[in-house]
């Protein structure tokens, strides 16, 4: 098949959205198909991706990428991409990673239009957001870099992982901690990331007295990231937004963290049977959860225990075959209708 594969984010830009469309791209290229992905990303060093990638295209030469698809996929709904359809009437499977608003004029488009296409969720949260039926697939993650490694002495207890914005609710995992002190309890966190709320959450923590618990580094990436995973009994997720899933909870599961997340749309999904789930914007609960399990090495390693067969879900290779059989149902579907409308 001819597939074009649309991305509005991609790399080198980071995060969730990047790597999930690099790592299904690639296997989608590898599965023999020919695979051309458009995004708006710019770069300013060559593509070495083996599938072709087409930056910012002019009207042009996107409705000349849709006439030439068999199907083509959106990575998220995009309006900017989807136009063609509208002529072209190409078989067209959208995989949604996050919520479609409710209010305002694009949102309403993309809700009127996704009778138009076949649909994949990440998690039952937002599959459960849609007013359309969906094919429950959950996101992937790096298996060929996130791994345990030997001798891991993990020393170290809590890390958080992701941008420093207030829905990330690191300012919450901070007075987790100061309620932690009052039991006699010191914790140390390592926070990986940056973002416009650094500064005050470096404030912060010094206000409260924290600061010799807590060390910030920095946006951490590769080798260094998993590194940094594997020197850490558990990964604290407190995120105050509704999380669409949490490619971060299968990342740090693969070397060797337990997961303490709070119930957070789909952060649950991504947790399984391997972690804890706490109330959302409980910091007394985050408190008790995070005591509980540095307290209990054998609930630890129960945990970690049960990780292999979870992320077996999430490898790239498993979660391209299962968004193939959609697009192929899609592609099927279409040739149908079309070979009935022509009799």
């Amino acid at each position: 098949m001819n597939i074009l594969f649309c991305s509005v984010p991609f790399r080198p830009s980071i995060g969730g959205i990047e790597t999930v469309s690099a790592l299904l791209a690639e296997r989608f290229q590898r599965a023999g198909h020919q695979v051309v992905l458009v995004t708006q990303t710019a770069s300013g060093v060559p593509d070495t991706d083996d599938f072709e990638v087409v930056r910012r295209p002019s009207a042009l030469r996107l409705f000349a990428l849709v006439r030439w698809a068999d199907v083509v996929f959106h990575n998220n709904i995009s309006l900017r991409f989807a136009w063609p359809q509208a002529l072209l009437r190409r078989p067209w499977v959208v995989a949604h990673h996050t919520w479609i608003p409710t209010s305002g004029l694009a949102a309403r488009i993309k809700r009127w239009v996704l009778p138009q296409a076949r649909h994949i969720a990440v998690s039952q949260a937002v599959a459960d957001s849609l007013t359309v039926p969906c094919a429950l697939v959950p996101n992937p993650y790096a298996d060929d870099l996130f791994r345990r490694m030997d001798g891991a002495s993990r020393e170290r207890e809590l890390v958080f992982v992701g941008r420093l914005v207030s829905d990330k609710g690191v300012d919450l995992l901070i007075d987790a901690l100061v309620l932690l002190a009052k039991r006699g309890r010191q914790v140390g966190l390592t926070v990986i990331g940056d973002g416009p709320e650094l500064i005050a959450l470096r404030c912060r923590a010094a206000a409260l007295g924290l600061a010799d618990q807590i060390e910030f580094v920095g946006r951490q990436t590769g080798s260094d990231l998993v590194a940094l995973l594997n020197a850490h009994q558990l990964l604290v997720v407190p995120s105050m937004w509704e999380e669409p899933f949490g490619v971060v909870v299968l990342e740090a599961l693969a070397c060797g963290c337990v997961p303490l997340v709070a119930r957070s749309g789909g952060l649950p999904d991504a947790v399984g049977d391997c972690g804890r789930v706490v109330p959302r914007g409980d910091s007394e609960a985050l408190a008790l959860g995070i005591e509980q399990l540095l307290g209990d090495s054998t609930a630890m390693e129960c945990y970690r225990a049960k990780a292999a067969s979870h992320l077996e879900r999430h490898t790239p290779d498993r979660v391209a075959r299962d968004y193939l059989q959609v697009i192929t149902d899609a592609c099927r579907t279409a040739a149908t209708q079309s070979a009935a409308r022509a009799v």
